[in-house]
């Protein structure tokens, strides 16, 4: 479902642009003198409309937060989210995962966060799902060593396919279930999600930590 323009979106962006930042070069040469490299940094791909995102960075506000979300009335949702609470620790980029490249400096995410993705069912566009491996390769490029990445969804099709790239590339999956909310695991819930539930449909979760297979491979890349 296409989400309709938000009314006054630009004047509604404008006053929340202290908290938005650009995937540039400069982003990248300046990162540390925005965010502490002492500090755990945790990145959502594709926030949404930022529900997560702001109540992870509200609940723990010691921890630095960064959301990427391509679509920019989506992200306008998420800064006012912030902004209402005045939220210090979380910042937000409009843009493709992709192009993270471009402003994010090698190594400096301790979590990465994918919730409620496209699907894209249709074999032919495999590729274009965020746990596809062309990605995982991607967010390898700024995922610490030692850092992890955490995936929920709705989606059978797509879970069973991200569990099975994952593991073929290496990584550890830990705390892997089908049915999140009948385990005790600590959960914020994205907006998908509560809609989900309610329905009587079942969340998918894992986390996944790279491994010297993982490394190896991506080196071949």
């Amino acid at each position: 479902m296409r989400l309709r323009k938000k009314k006054n979106r630009d004047a509604r962006f404008e006053r929340c642009i202290d908290l938005a930042l650009e995937s540039t070069a400069e982003l990248k040469e300046n990162f540390y003198d925005i965010f502490d490299k002492d500090k755990e940094l945790r990145i959502e791909i594709g926030s949404g409309k930022g529900g997560f995102i702001t109540e992870s960075a509200f609940q723990n506000p010691k921890i630095q937060f960064i959301s990427v979300e391509r679509v920019k009335d989506c992200i306008l949702m998420g800064m006012e989210k912030a902004d209402n609470r005045a939220l210090s620790n979380l910042r937000f980029i409009c843009c493709d995962a992709e192009d993270l490249k471009e402003g994010l400096p090698e190594k400096c995410a301790d979590i990465i966060y994918i919730n409620f993705c496209d699907p894209w069912p249709k074999v032919s566009h495999a590729k274009r799902r965020l746990t596809h491996r062309r990605m995982l390769f991607h967010y390898l490029r700024f995922l610490k060593d030692s850092g992890k990445i955490y995936f929920k969804t709705d989606n059978a099709d797509l879970f069973e396919f991200s569990v099975e790239e994952f593991t073929e590339l290496g990584f550890l999956l830990e705390n892997v279930t089908r049915d999140l909310h009948s385990t005790d695991t600590p959960n914020i819930m994205t907006e998908y999600e509560k809609r989900f539930s309610e329905m009587g449909v079942p969340i998918k979760r894992f986390e996944a930590t790279p491994t010297q297979k993982t490394y190896e491979m991506i080196n071949k890349v």
